[in-house]
């Protein structure tokens, strides 16, 4: 009977099988502080912002506040758009791209959904756009990626986050990789308890950083990774593998972990 390699799409960059990524919406005034505490941890988030709302984080301090972390959509406005026309729901997205884009430079193609609400109509109205993924507010308490990207459920609201930190830590299945996805508000760290709490925040990001086991990413790397490992070809017997993208994919094969550069076929 012949012998096939076994193979695991489980790997993160350089190898690691964890990742953890940050998500923070609103674009407002206490974000100047998470973004010092992410750079002072060496950790990533991805900012969803509201070009048509003055939310605290002016238009000229966007690009270079969240410089090497990543500005996603939110809306122009905030409504809930699965309650608005369907050509408001459209102008709202394809205006805070076009808004977005011409403030930091790059493609904006992430978001989340204002006020967490969201229908299949947005859905359609977000492909339309050119929207590649979106994040919901429901939590799933796992370390899994989304079947669909464009209804993209966080792991948790930072909350919750040091209460899974250790099952995240202890991770270690050799079938899969592990993404922890934090998802919150700044301005909650000022508000009531339990969520006006910078030192619990600052104390989950010094433990869960400087781990070589983790992947530190913004959700549009997650994203573009994820569609790069899917895209991987392999022979029937599976001792062949052309990676098609121009990302490089790390995987396990015979237990062992292998780079498939970008572009490369493979002999493993």
């Amino acid at each position: 009977m012949q012998n096939y390699m076994k193979a695991y799409l489980n790997l993160f960059p350089g190898g690691k099988p964890k990742a953890l990524t940050f998500s923070y919406d609103d674009g407002v005034l206490q974000d100047r502080r998470l973004v010092a505490l992410f750079n002072k941890y060496g950790l990533k988030s991805t900012f969803h912002l509201n070009s048509g709302r003055t939310t605290g984080v002016g238009k000229d301090e966007i690009a270079s506040l969240y410089a090497g972390h990543e500005v996603s959509l939110h809306s122009v406005s905030h409504p809930t758009l699965a309650f608005v026309p369907r050509h408001v729901m459209f102008n709202e997205v394809w205006e805070d791209r076009r808004n977005l884009e011409a403030i930091v430079g790059y493609p904006v193609t992430g978001m989340s959904y204002p006020n967490g609400a969201t229908s299949a109509e947005v859905v359609e109205a977000l492909r339309a756009c050119g929207v590649v993924y979106s994040r919901t507010t429901v939590s799933t308490q796992h370390f899994d990626f989304p079947d669909d990207f464009l209804l993209w459920h966080p792991t948790c609201h930072h909350r919750e986050a040091p209460g899974l930190l250790e099952t995240f830590k202890a991770f270690n299945r050799k079938d899969r990789p592990a993404m922890f996805y934090v998802w919150g508000h700044s301005y909650e760290f000022d508000r009531n308890l339990p969520d006006n709490n910078w030192e619990m925040m600052e104390q989950f990001c010094a433990a869960v950083a400087h781990d070589d086991t983790v992947w530190y990413a913004t959700n549009i790397e997650l994203y573009r990774y994820r569609q790069a490992m899917g895209s991987l070809e392999f022979s029937v017997d599976g001792s062949l593998v052309y990676n098609p993208s121009a990302i490089d994919v790390w995987i396990t094969a015979d237990a062992q972990p292998v780079r498939i550069p970008g572009g490369q076929l493979v002999n493993l």
